[in-house]
């Protein structure tokens, strides 16, 4: 069921970027967050009433609420037309926390490849910490990085995970590099939109 929610996850952020890139219609995206966010904050509910409910079965479905939340917050600031900063403080919040499960995946886990994955997340949620507190339009980036990261964080190892093939030592190493990828990636748009043309504020 974790992976169910992790590639609805994958859904709702690729229609975040989207929207945020101005191609898809706020209030459409709005309502999905928040069928997305419902499953997300009733699934672990259920999953933690029939666990024996250690600290570590708790610690892993409270990182489903962080995404729950999230995405419950994006529908209904969406759809009624809120300002944002509520969602930014809430994502910068998050973003300190997802620090945490970086260092447990390593420390804990020695999962190398998760904790890349939560470094991604953090660098996200802190994006939209900036996207809905800061009068800067970064926009554009943020819909890329949230496009890219919706299929190499959430949607692939989902259907990966769903299949089988992600427990394949091959795969869990291949995935490493696709993730130090993203980042290179998302590290050269940022400076093309940054710093090398600093007045321009969105990325054509």
């Amino acid at each position: 069921m974790d992976q169910i929610g992790l590639l609805l996850s994958g859904a709702a952020l690729f229609l975040n970027g989207l929207m945020l890139l101005g191609k898809a219609d706020e209030k459409n995206v709005g309502v999905f967050n928040l069928f997305v966010g419902a499953f997300q904050v009733i699934v672990p509910f259920y999953l933690i009433i029939t666990s024996d409910q250690s600290n570590w079965i708790l610690y892993e479905r409270t990182a489903i609420f962080l995404f729950g939340l999230t995405y419950l917050y994006v529908g209904v600031t969406v759809l009624k037309g809120m300002q944002g900063t509520g969602l930014g403080y809430y994502s910068l919040w998050v973003s300190i926390i997802a620090l945490v499960y970086v260092t447990v995946s390593l420390v804990h886990y020695h999962d190398v490849v998760n904790a890349i994955t939560w470094i991604l997340w953090s660098f996200l949620w802190f994006l939209f910490y900036v996207l809905n507190t800061s009068k800067k339009d970064v926009s554009a980036y943020v819909g890329k990085v949230a496009i890219v990261q919706s299929w190499v964080t959430l949607t692939i190892p989902a259907l990966f995970s769903l299949t089988g093939v992600w427990g394949n030592k091959d795969m869990y190493n291949m995935w490493g590099i696709v993730l130090v990828a993203s980042i290179i990636y998302f590290v050269y748009v940022g400076y093309r939109l940054f710093f090398s043309q600093p007045k321009k504020m969105i990325l054509k």
